[in-house]
Order: structure tokens, then C-alpha cells, then sequence
């Protein structure tokens, strides 16, 4: 269900996604804001909401496993020599405002609130931009102020113990299909090759779609990418990879990325000649 302030994104008049500001889910599920469905121009869904291997998996958005021991990412924490484990420990992100909306984006202010606290206070700038008759760009900056009288900072499951699982920061749930989606960046083609590293941007391929992420500032291209293609299709930037985040007091986090979503299968350098349309805007 959503309510009446859940702005349609459009491209050239075209809807191309639904931005849902209070959505009504089990505290369980961290609620907050979300980008779903999101299309291709010709009607293609590239999103996936609370499927049924990650019922937690919200479209389009920013998740973070841990902030100062919060779950803001939904589902099972993972405690060191332990493993996931069902704690009472969820965030939510609340909307608060919008201080811009227009069809093709918005500026919203939201509050990450856990334990009846205000934690982080978030502003997220959104923009949809043609690129092609079949192409456009999702372009999704977010900045997290620390506004607590005491430092705090960012984990994953990766530097909580749980090698190769340092998920947290934007994220995409993309549509499962029968097959895996091809995943390619420049120069390295699939998910082991490319989980963890560093790109300035990586691809993912599906029946009749690409979807291309890229970093759009150097702060943002610094942090490895979190990727799954075979158990499922999903493409994050990780803000916790080696180690925990540091948010002094007062202080914020920045990040940019850009996101293609395209018609079609598209060659590397389709890929290439889109990103650089997309990030120069």
C-alpha cells in the first residue's frame, strides 16, 4: 500500500518507476523508501520487491546491515562466531520531507531512526534522464549526517567476520530469471571475477535488458562492488568492505551512483558510450 506523496518517475512522459516514501512492512523487514517497480522505456521490470529467497530485498534503495549495531538492511544480523541470527535490533528509514519534486526526480529529507532515536538524517537526490530511444539514467546521490553527540560507524557482515559478504550502501534487487544475468565490467567478465573489486562500472545482462552501475564521483568509485548473479541478480556499492565506516559527530557520508537501465543486450562498448553520456549530465 502506499500513500498519496509516492511521486511516478518519468522519462520523456514515460513512467519508468514508482518511488514508495511509507511503505507498510514488519519492523523485521527495516522498513524505508524504495524504487519499485523500475522499467526499461519499453516496459521491461528491472526490479524485484520482497521475493522469496530475500523477502527483505526492496527494489531500489540504500540498506546498511549495521550502523552502530542497528539493522537498517532487514532480515537476520550476522554476530561474529555465530552466524545470522534473529535479533530485535531493526532501524527504520522514515520520510520526512520533500524539498524538490518534479516528474523526472526529487530531493527528499529522511530520518534513520532505531530504538525510538534519530541516528543518521539523510537527504537523497533522485533524477531520471533520457539517454537513447532505449536507454535512460537513474541518477541516486545520498548523504548520511551523523546528528548523535557521539561517533558512529558502519559495518557489513564482511567486518563483522563473514568474508566476502560486505553488502550495505545503495542497492539493487534486479529481476531473477530462469538463467543468471551475464555480469561484465571493462575487463573481467562474471560474479567471481568481479565481487569485491573495484570498476568504474559494472554491467548486468538479462533477457532482453542491461542495467550498467557506475561510481559517479572518486569517493564513490573507491568502494568495491557487492555482486550476485547466480543465486540471485543483485548489484551494490559497498560502503564496509575491509572495515568499519567511521561517521564522526556531526560529520557526512556521500555517495553517487548512476544507474543505466537499458533496452536490450548491450556490447562493453555500448556500455562504455552510455556511462559516459550518463555520468557528464
Amino acid at each position: 500500500m502506499t500513500t498519496p506523496d509516492s511521486p511516478v518517475l518519468r522519462v520523456a512522459g514515460r513512467p519508468v518507476s514508482r518511488y514508495v516514501t511509507r511503505p507498510e512492512l514488519p519492523a523485521r523487514l527495516s522498513p524505508r523508501p524504495y524504487l519499485h517497480p523500475v522499467t526499461t522505456l519499453a516496459g521491461t521490470a528491472v526490479t524485484e520487491l520482497g521475493p522469496a529467497d530475500h523477502i527483505h530485498h526492496l527494489g531500489v534503495g540504500v540498506a546498511v546491515p549495521d550502523v552502530e549495531g542497528y539493522n537498517f538492511w532487514g532480515g537476520r544480523t550476522y554476530v561474529r562466531d555465530q552466524g545470522p541470527t534473529e535479533l530485535d535490533n531493526h532501524g527504520a528509514q522514515r520520510h520526512h520531507s520533500f524539498q524538490l519534486r518534479d516528474p523526472d526526480g526529487f530531493v527528499e529529507e529522511l530520518r534513520w531512526v532505531a530504538s525510538g532515536a534519530e541516528l543518521l538524517r539523510e537527504r537523497r537526490t533522485v533524477a531520471a534522464t533520457e539517454l537513447t530511444g532505449s536507454a535512460w539514467a537513474l541518477d541516486f546521490t545520498f548523504s548520511l549526517t551523523n546528528v548523535t553527540r557521539e561517533a558512529l560507524s558502519i559495518g557489513s557482515p564482511a567486518t563483522n567476520g563473514r568474508p566476502g559478504a560486505a553488502y550495505g550502501g545503495f542497492f539493487w534487487r534486479a529481476r531473477k530469471e530462469q538463467d543468471a544475468p551475464d555480469v561484465f565490467t571493462v575487463d573481467r567478465e562474471g560474479e567471481a571475477a568481479i565481487h569485491g573489486t573495484r570498476a568504474d562500472w559494472v554491467a548486468l545482462s538479462g533477457a532482453g535488458w542491461t542495467l550498467v552501475f557506475a561510481g559517479a564521483t572518486d569517493r564513490t568509485r573507491r568502494d568495491p562492488w557487492f555482486v550476485r548473479a547466480d543465486e540471485y541478480p543483485g548489484v551494490g556499492s559497498s560502503l564496509a568492505h575491509d572495515a568499519r565506516l567511521p561517521v564522526p559527530a556531526g560529520e557526512t557520508v556521500v555517495r553517487r551512483i548512476v544507474t543505466v537501465v537499458a533496452d536490450g543486450r548491450l556490447s562493453r562498448l555500448e556500455v562504455a558510450a552510455l556511462v559516459r553520456k550518463a555520468v557528464s549530465q
